[in-house]
C-alpha cells in the first residue's frame, strides 16, 4: 500500500480520530440527542441519570454535581447538554485549558444564574488554584475573592446562586480526591457495541437524509472503533463517495469501497494502525520491541505512536505491552494476514527472531 507522507505527518486528522474538530463541531451539534430519551447507548449511565435528574425536579432543586469520564467521541458534551435540557436550565460550557487562574473560575462563577449548568469540559486539566476554588464553590455555593495584594491583601466572601457542574474527563486518574468527592454523580462512559452503533448510524443517516440500509449501517458500525464521533465522521464520507460513485444509497459493498478509500478496515485500522502493526510483524518479527524503535520504524513520533495508535490497537488485542517492549498478539498476525515466526515453516528455522524474519520475506 502507498502511504501518503503528508497524511503520516498529521495524525490529529485522521478520519477515526475521536477528536473533534473544524466541521465535525457543527455537523455533531445537528446530530446530538435532545434529550434521555433519544440518547442511544449507555443504558445505565442513562437509566442512573434519569433518576437523579427527576428527583431534582420533584424537589424543585438543582441537580447534584455530575462527573462524567469516558474516551473522547463518546458522548460526554451530548449528555450534559441533555442534563441542562432536562433541568430546563441554561448551560454555559467551558473548559479546564481555558481556566488557568483562579480569578478566571472567579469571573464565571459570579455570573452563573440559578439553577444553571456549568459544563466544564477536560477538568483535570484545570490550574491548582481555580481546582482549590472550585471545591468551596461546589459544596458551599461561595467563594472568596482576594483583593490586593502581600499583606494587605483581603478576601472578600462572595455566594452564588446554587447550580450544577457537570465535569468531563477522559483522565479520571488526574482528578485529586477531594475533588472528585464533590460529585453527587459519577459515570464512566462506556465504548459503544456494534448493534448499538448500528442505531447511531442509521438515527444520523435520517437526519442527514441519507438513505442507508441495514447492512450498509452494520458496515459503518463495525469500523468505528466503539465510538459514535467516528461512526458519524465515516457515515458522512460514505455518504460522499455514494453520490458521486452511486445512486446516493448506501449499501454493504458501497460502505466498504468507501471506506477503502480512506484506508479504514474491516476493524476500524487506518493507514497509522497498520504501519505500526507492520513494521512490528514484519520488521521486529512480532516483538518484543522497544516503543522508541517501533516509531522511528514507523516515521512517527514516540508520543504519536504511544497516544495516538497504541490504545486502540491494545483494546482490540492486537498489541500488548511489555516490560521488555511492544508485542504482537497472534490476533494481529491473522489480521495482516501473516504467519508467525515459529509456523513459517522451513525457511523459519527452529525459531529464531532473524530466521522468523526470513520466512516472513522469503514468503
Amino acid at each position: 500500500m502507498n502511504w501518503d507522507d503528508e497524511t503520516a505527518s498529521a495524525p490529529e486528522e485522521r478520519i477515526v480520530g475521536a477528536a473533534a474538530e473544524g466541521d465535525d463541531q457543527a455537523v455533531e451539534a445537528a446530530l446530538r440527542p435532545k434529550d434521555l430519551g433519544e440518547f442511544i447507548g449507555q443504558e445505565k449511565v442513562r437509566q442512573q441519570l434519569d433518576l437523579v435528574l427527576k428527583a431534582a425536579r420533584q424537589r424543585g432543586a438543582t441537580a447534584d454535581h455530575v462527573l462524567l469520564s469516558g474516551a473522547p467521541g463518546l458522548g460526554k458534551t451530548t449528555l450534559s447538554m441533555i442534563i441542562a435540557a432536562e433541568m430546563n436550565a441554561p448551560i454555559r460550557i467551558t473548559s479546564g485549558p481555558a481556566i488557568q487562574h483562579a480569578g478566571d473560575l472567579a469571573a464565571i462563577l459570579s455570573s452563573l444564574q440559578e439553577g444553571e449548568i456549568l459544563f466544564l469540559d477536560e477538568i483535570h486539566r484545570m490550574s491548582r488554584p481555580a481546582e482549590e476554588m472550585l471545591y468551596m464553590a461546589m459544596e458551599d455555593f461561595r467563594v472568596d475573592v482576594i483583593v490586593g495584594k502581600g499583606p494587605g491583601a483581603t478576601a472578600i466572601p462572595l455566594d452564588l446562586p446554587p447550580f450544577t457542574l457537570v465535569g468531563a474527563t477522559t483522565r479520571a486518574g488526574l482528578l485529586p480526591p477531594p475533588l472528585r468527592d464533590r460529585f453527587g454523580f459519577t459515570a464512566h462512559m462506556e465504548f459503544y457495541e456494534p448493534h448499538e452503533l448500528e442505531r447511531v448510524v442509521v438515527r444520523s443517516a435520517g437526519l442527514l437524509d441519507v438513505a442507508i440500509d441495514p447492512a450498509g449501517a452494520a458496515e459503518i458500525a463495525g469500523r468505528s472503533r466503539g465510538t459514535p464521533r467516528i461512526a458519524n465522521r465515516l457515515l458522512r464520507r460514505v455518504r460522499d463517495y455514494a453520490q458521486v460513485k452511486a445512486d446516493g444509497v448506501i449499501t454493504r459493498e458501497i460502505a466498504g469501497a468507501a471506506l477503502g478509500v480512506y484506508e479504514v478496515d474491516s476493524r476500524g485500522l487506518d493507514r497509522l494502525d497498520r504501519a505500526v502493526l507492520e513494521a512490528l510483524l514484519k520488521l521486529f518479527g512480532g516483538g518484543p520491541v522497544g516503543l522508541s524503535t517501533l516509531a522511528v520504524a514507523v516515521g512517527e513520533e514516540r508520543e504519536t505512536v504511544e497516544e495516538v495508535a497504541e490504545p486502540f490497537l491494545v483494546r482490540e488485542g492486537l498489541l500488548a505491552r511489555t516490560p521488555r517492549g511492544r508485542v504482537a498478539t497472534p490476533a494481529a498476525w491473522t489480521h495482516l494476514g501473516l504467519v508467525p515466526p515459529q509456523a513459517a515453516g522451513p525457511a523459519g528455522g527452529s525459531g529464531g527472531a532473524g530466521s522468523g524474519q526470513q520466512g516472513l520475506f522469503g514468503s
